[in-house]
C-alpha cells in the first residue's frame, strides 16, 4: 500500500516560494507507508532510498504524535518564555515559567521529535547494510538523513537539556528504556557528529533542485549552533568551539549561497520564499483539506487558515494565542522597518502612546497594511469603533484601542504580520479560493551573521563583530529596497480573494521602502550607550555591550521565530534580558491602558530547561526529571 508524504523542510521542488503551484514529480512523493509496507522496500534502488526519506522529512510538519507542531511547541518553547510574544488561557504557562511535565505541548513535542528520530535511526541502519544502493545514493541520502536527525535532536537538546541519545538502529519500540545521556559533552559530540556527517555529504544546493531536502549550508548552520551550544553547557572548552562555530559560519557567507532578502518584510511573503536569506523552513500549505476541521485534525488543525486563526485579533476573527509585548515594540530605534514588518497595532490614543513615549506607526497603526483592514471590530459603516463606557460603566467597542486587549484576560494589543499575512482570519478565509502558505523559518542568514557575529566578539575579532551587525542594521533601515520592483509580491494579495469579491489591489509595497538612502546609527555606538542606561526601574544590563547588541538585534530580527528563545540562552543573555526588558511590574490598577507587561515571578535559569515530560518518566525507567522541577 503506497500513500504521498510532501516535504514541509520548506518548498519542495520550488512550488512554495518559485511558482506556488502544485508540484509535478509525483514520484518522488509516492511513499511507502512505514506503518503498512515492508521497510526492505526503502531499499531496493537508488530511486526508493531517496524517496523513502519522505518518511522522516514528514515530522517537519504536523503529525500524530503532535497534531500542531508546526505552531506548538515550537513557537511558544522557541520565543514565548522571552517574553517578547505573549499568550493567554492554558498556554500562559509559556510565559510566566509555570509550565511542567504533564504540559501537553512538551510531551507531544518530544514524542514527535523521537518518533522522526526513530525513523531517521531505522532508515539509517537499512541504508548502511543495503547492498543494490549505489555509493553515491548512500552519501547524499545518509547526510540528508544525518541532517534530519541533528535537527530533531537539537530541539530537543535546547529545549529539555540532556535527553535520551538514541543511536542508529535505535527506536523507542526496540529500546524502550534508556537514560539521559551522562554528560551535555556527550550529548553535544552526538549532535555535532551527525552535522558534520551532513555537512561532508551534502553540496550547497538541494538535491535535484528540490528546495526543502538539507543542504550543506543548513548543515553547517546548525553544526555552528551545536558548537555554540556546547560552549555554553561546556564553558572549558568554549574558546575552541567558539572558533569552530565561526570557521563554520565564514565558510557559509564566502560561499556566496546566501544573501539578506533586500526588504526585510518579503521574508514573509507568498512570491519572498523560497529566498536567497532562507537556510532552512517549513512551509505550511493548505493541502488537500480546504479550511475543513474534519475528524482527523493531523492535516487540518495547522492548515494556513488555522495558523491565522491562532495568531490574528480576535476582533478579525482571530483565536489571539500569540501577541507581541510593548517592550518589544518599543525596542526598535527610529528609521528600523523590521518593527513594522513584523506586527500590526490596535489605534491605541496618541495621548496615551506619547505619555509612555511609544512611537506611533505611520503603516501598522491600527492598520494591517498587507489585507488593507482596519485592525479592531467595526460598527455597521464599517468603520473601527471606538472604546467607551456604557452606562453599566462597561467598557464597549473595540478593545483594541486599549494597551491590553481583555478577551478574558489581558494580552498585548499587537499582532505578528509574520504568521498573520497573506489571509483573512475571518469567514472570508473559509472556501476555494484560499491558498495561502504560512512560512516558518528554521535559519536565516540573519541568523549566520548574528552568531558569526557573536562569535567574532567572542574570539578577539571585535571590529569584524561589529561589522556583521551594521551590514544587517543597514538592510533593517531599507537601504536595500531603493530601485527594486515589487510587482511579483502584489499578485498573491491582488488575487487570493476574487472568489468572494473581497480582492483587494496592491500598486505600492506597504513597507520597508526607501527611494533615498538613509544614514544606518552605528551598532557599536548605540548599543555601548544602551548597556550603559539603566531601565525604568533602575536596573543596569550586567552583560557586555556587544552581548546586549547581538541580542537585542536578534529580537528585532526573530520576534515569532522559533530561534529566539534559544539563541538567548546559549549567548547567556536570558536572564539579563528579562530583568532589562521585563522589570518585575504589577500594572497599576488600570492595566488595559498601561502598556507593560506585569511580570509577577522571580525568573530561574534551571527552568530553562524544561520538563521531562511526566508519561516519558513512566515509560522510560532510566530517565529523571530535570533538576527545576
Amino acid at each position: 500500500m503506497k500513500t504521498r508524504y510532501y516535504i514541509f523542510g520548506a518548498a519542495l521542488c520550488g512550488m512554495m516560494g518559485l511558482g506556488l503551484t502544485s508540484c509535478n514529480n509525483d514520484k518522488f512523493l509516492d511513499v511507502t507507508r512505514y506503518d503498512v509496507a515492508d521497510l526492505q522496500y526503502q531499499f531496493e534502488s537508488d530511486h526508493a532510498a531517496r524517496v523513502s526519506l519522505n518518511g522522516i522529512y514528514v515530522y517537519n510538519n504536523v503529525s500524530k504524535q503532535d497534531n500542531s507542531w508546526g505552531y506548538k511547541p515550537n513557537l511558544f518553547t522557541g520565543s514565548h518564555p522571552t517574553m517578547d510574544t505573549q499568550c493567554t488561557g492554558w498556554d500562559v504557562k509559556f510565559l510566566n515559567q509555570t509550565w511542567d511535565a504533564n504540559v501537553g505541548e512538551l510531551g507531544e513535542g518530544w514524542a514527535h521529535a523521537y518518533a522522526a528520530i526513530g525513523r531517521a535511526n531505522l532508515y539509517l541502519d537499512g541504508l548502511e547494510k543495503a547492498k543494490d544502493i549505489s555509493e553515491e545514493a548512500k552519501r547524499l541520502c545518509g547526510a540528508e538523513a544525518h541532517a534530519l536527525r541533528g535537527y530533531f535532536y537539537t530541539w530537543l537538546a535546547t529545549t529539555f537539556g540532556r535527553v535520551p541519545m538514541l543511536n542508529t538502529g535505535e527506536d523507542f519500540n526496540n529500546t524502550p528504556n534508556k537514560a539521559a545521556a551522562e554528560t551535555y559533552e556527550e550529548m553535544w559530540d552526538f549532535i555535532i557528529a551527525d552535522f558534520q556527517a551532513a555537512a561532508e555529504g551534502l553540496d550547497w544546493k538541494p538535491y535535484n533542485n528540490e528546495y526543502g531536502r538539507c543542504t550543506k549550508g543548513m548543515a553547517k548552520a546548525y553544526l555552528a549552533d551545536a558548537y555554540m551550544w556546547k560552549a555554553y553547557r561546556c564553558p572549558d572548552q568554549a574558546a575552541q568551539l567558539y572558533l569552530k562555530a565561526k570557521e563554520e559560519l565564514k565558510s557559509i557567507i564566502d560561499s556566496g549561497t546566501y544573501e539578506l532578502s533586500t526588504n526585510f518584510a518579503t521574508n514573509w511573503d507568498p512570491a519572498g520564499f523560497w529566498n536567497k536569506e532562507c537556510v532552512w523552513a517549513m512551509c505550511s500549505d493548505e493541502g488537500g483539506q480546504w479550511s475543513s476541521w474534519g475528524a482527523d485534525r493531523t492535516i487540518t488543525f495547522c492548515n494556513p487558515n488555522m495558523f491565522k486563526w491562532f495568531t490574528a485579533c480576535p476582533e478579525n476573527g482571530g483565536w489571539g494565542s500569540q501577541y507581541l509585548s510593548w517592550e518589544w515594540y518599543d525596542c526598535y530605534e527610529p528609521g528600523d522597518t523590521r518593527r513594522d514588518a513584523s506586527c500590526a497595532t490596535g489605534a491605541i490614543p496618541e495621548d496615551q502612546l506619547a505619555k509612555y513615549g511609544i512611537e506611533k506607526s505611520k503603516v501598522v497603526y491600527g492598520y494591517h497594511p498587507y489585507l488593507k483592514d482596519s485592525v479592531g471590530m467595526k460598527n455597521n459603516a464599517g468603520f473601527v469603533d471606538k472604546p467607551h463606557k456604557n452606562a453599566e460603566g462597561v467598557v464597549v467597542g473595540t478593545k483594541t484601542m486599549q494597551f491590553h486587549f481583555t478577551n478574558g484576560e489581558f494580552a498585548p494589543a499587537i499582532w505578528t504580520t509574520k504568521i498573520w499575512r497573506n489571509a483573512y482570519a475571518d469567514g472570508n478565509s473559509w472556501g476555494t479560493q484560499m491558498w495561502s502558505p504560512t512560512i516558518i523559518y528554521g535559519k536565516r542568514y540573519a541568523n549566520v551573521l548574528l552568531d558569526y557575529a557573536e562569535c567574532c566578539f567572542r574570539t578577539g575579532q571585535d571590529d569584524e563583530g561589529w561589522k556583521q551587525l551594521d551590514i544587517l542594521r543597514n538592510r533593517a533601515w531599507g537601504n536595500l529596497t531603493i530601485g527594486q520592483d515589487y510587482k511579483k509580491y502584489f499578485a498573491h494579495f491582488n488575487k487570493v480573494y476574487d472568489g468572494n469579491g473581497k480582492s483587494i489591489t496592491m500598486t505600492e509595497y506597504p513597507v520597508g521602502v526607501l527611494t533615498a538612502t538613509v544614514t544606518v546609527p552605528s551598532a557599536k555606538e548605540y548599543y555601548t550607550k544602551l548597556q550603559a542606561t539603566p531601565n525604568r526601574v533602575g536596573y543596569t544590563h550586567t552583560s557586555e555591550a556587544w552581548k546586549v547588541a547581538v541580542n537585542e538585534e536578534r529580537r528585532k530580527e526573530f520576534n515569532s521565530e522559533w530561534c529566539l528563545c534559544p539563541d538567548m540562552i546559549k549567548s547567556g543573555y536570558i536572564e539579563d534580558h528579562i530583568n532589562y526588558n521585563y522589570p518585575k511590574d504589577n500594572g497599576g490598577d488600570d492595566y488595559a491602558n498601561y502598556p507593560w507587561s506585569k511580570r509577577e515571578f522571580d525568573f530561574d535559569i534551571k527552568k530553562m530547561d524544561m520538563p521531562i515530560p511526566a508519561a516519558e518518566i513512566m515509560k522510560n525507567t532510566l530517565l529523571k526529571q530535570n533538576p527545576g522541577y
